[in-house]
């Protein structure tokens, strides 16, 4: 079962950052996130929303696949599978396009615009669906960031340890700069 995260930043470029260090820890198979969103909202206060995955091109890809094998199909009843290709290409591009842009994956839409919309001006949040995780790894790697905790399905030790990890200074933050001895 996934676990959905919801951080809130301060800085508007934090939740990217953050984000981008997830992603090279899904790398080092220490987390593995089901699916991610970052929402950014400007000194205008306009919200930005960054999608992980994008549906339509997803959609298109598959879709142009699979008709211009099936028009190829059709066109060899027909004598020619190369103009069967072709068409059931685009045929299966555009419908796999219009089906992506209309599928819901991962985190609900309705949910991430109503959070977005409470973010402070100049500010970010980072939507997060975890699948599986290396809890002692990735929490040492994010000591000290000083996110806000917006929404989580953890349960509440471990949204308090999540919490602590967040709040707690890292050990080379906090140790005093060396004299070079």
């Amino acid at each position: 079962m996934s676990e959905l995260v919801v951080l809130g930043f301060d800085n508007p470029d934090q939740a990217d950052v953050v984000l981008n260090r997830l992603i090279q820890l899904q790398k080092e198979y220490l987390v593995d996130l089901e699916d991610s969103v970052v929402a950014i909202r400007d000194a205008s206060g306009k919200v930005r929303l960054k999608q992980s995955v994008n549906l339509a091109a997803a959609g298109a890809a598959s879709g142009g696949l699979s008709g211009a094998i099936w028009g190829s199909l059709v066109g060899l009843l027909f004598l020619n599978p190369l103009a069967g290709m072709v068409l059931g290409g685009a045929f299966g591009a555009g419908s796999g396009a219009l089906a992506g842009s209309m599928t819901d994956y991962g985190i609900d839409d309705d949910l991430i615009k109503r959070l977005a919309d409470t973010i402070p001006v100049n500010s970010s949040a980072l939507f997060l669906l975890i699948r599986k995780v290396q809890p002692e790894k990735v929490l040492q790697e994010f000591q000290g960031e000083h996110a806000r905790i917006l929404r989580t399905s953890l349960s509440p030790e471990q949204e308090e340890r999540l919490r602590n990890a967040l709040a707690a200074e890292s050990s080379a933050a906090a140790r005093p700069p060396s004299d070079g001895i």
